[in-house]
């Protein structure tokens, strides 16, 4: 019987890490032959990843250089994927969340007339702009999509709401939290030793990344000058920024933090290092997407750095809070979960409602079954809060 053919298609770090469980899921299904294609839209980030899982693409575009605009990754990946598929023929290409890498692959996938199925889809913030260009990636891909991975029922509805057949809409659990189930280790030793000298036992240690576009300008600046704030006024606070490598985020960070004491100024870390920071860190401060789902499963509340969250169950569930990038909000935030026992426990023992690790087997079994491989082993996903 010939396999079921499969591309994977991912070009950053955080679609890497998302994916990378499920490329493992697939590699173990003997009916499948999935190949993997990075577009490397981020290089150095990707390759760490990579490394970590021992994942080695059969195809790498290679598309990333200095000052990249969204409309150049955009024509090489779109190219890039041209030649592929046309000598590839895959059954399925699979793309995940709302990279540009993730919405040229799916459109180039289109042109071809081939299947693509969407991992983490139904995400909405209902505003274009917010975030920025990601919102728009992931509601182009799920446009085009014929299967749809939704992390959790919310997202399903959305799916829904916006006309898509529920018979293409599979309910999996993130696959973000199959990933923590390779990284996080007890008694973890850092490669960094400044991380490994940081008391986490008797301080408060708050982990932080904040870079998105939108925030960019007079938002980092907020938070910057908000986490000084906090930093000064908590004498059992110590504050681990990880600094996005952009230096239009980078030269605020560090123009403001810079030898503030008790505040560590460090660049972004492997994945495993990220996760084991997190686990062994009091809170999380952040505008990233992915840490809304990540940093809850470990039991930490997190302060989310943006006005709008396209991961409205986190803030239903009590895991995370909404603070935006006013300054006298984040303090006083900041200060309620640092000086308030009763609130960290709150927001630290509340249900993560994105998933129970087992996100990736569900994808391939739902991937077969749509293509008639198999039948009954797909169960929906409905770890849900209450």
């Amino acid at each position: 019987m010939a396999k079921l053919k499969i591309i994977t298609i991912f070009g950053t770090r955080p679609e890497a890490i998302k994916m990378a469980p499920l490329i493992k899921e697939l590699e173990r299904r003997e009916v499948i032959d999935n190949k993997v294609c990075v577009t490397a839209q981020h290089r150095q980030m990707l390759d760490q990843v990579l490394n970590l899982f021992n994942i080695k693409p059969d195809f790498d575009l290679n598309i990333m250089k200095n000052k990249q605009s969204l409309t150049g990754i955009t024509n090489k990946v779109l190219e890039g994927l041209d030649e592929i598929f046309e000598t590839e023929r895959p059954d399925l290409v699979l793309v995940h969340g709302d990279t540009t890498t993730t919405f040229a692959g799916a459109l180039a996938a289109f042109y071809k007339k081939i299947k693509v199925g969407h991992v983490e889809a139904g995400l909405r913030t209902y505003n274009k702009y917010f975030p920025f260009p990601e919102e728009m990636n992931r509601k182009l891909t799920g446009t085009i999509a014929d299967l749809q991975f939704a992390p959790t029922p919310g997202a399903r509805d959305n799916l829904l709401k916006e006309g898509v057949n529920k018979d293409q809409i599979f309910v999996t659990g993130n696959t973000v939290i199959d990933a923590m189930g390779f990284t996080v280790t007890n008694g973890y030793e850092f490669n960094n030793n400044e991380l490994n000298n940081i008391d986490y036992e008797n301080n408060k240690v708050i982990m932080v990344t904040a870079h998105r576009r939108e925030n960019w300008g007079k938002g980092i600046e907020n938070i910057c000058m908000a986490l000084k704030e906090i930093v000064q006024k908590n004498d059992d606070v110590e504050l681990i920024y990880l600094v996005h490598l952009n230096p239009i985020v980078k030269d605020v960070v560090y123009k403001i933090l810079g030898g503030v004491e008790r505040v560590h100024l460090l660049p972004p870390l492997d994945t495993d290092e990220t996760h084991n920071l997190m686990n062994k860190c009091y809170m999380v401060m952040t505008d990233s997407g992915g840490l809304q789902e990540e940093a809850p499963h470990l039991g930490k509340p997190v302060l989310v750095l943006r006005d709008v969250t396209e991961r409205p169950e986190a803030v239903e569930a009590g895991t995370v809070k909404l603070v935006g990038t006013s300054r006298s909000v984040i303090v006083e935030n900041g200060n309620e979960l640092i000086r308030n026992n009763k609130e960290y426990e709150k927001m630290s023992k509340a249900i993560n409602p994105y998933g129970d690790g087992k996100a990736s087997v569900r994808i391939a079994d739902a991937i077969l079954e749509y293509f008639n491989l198999q039948k009954g082993k797909y169960r929906e996903f409905n770890y849900l809060h209450k």
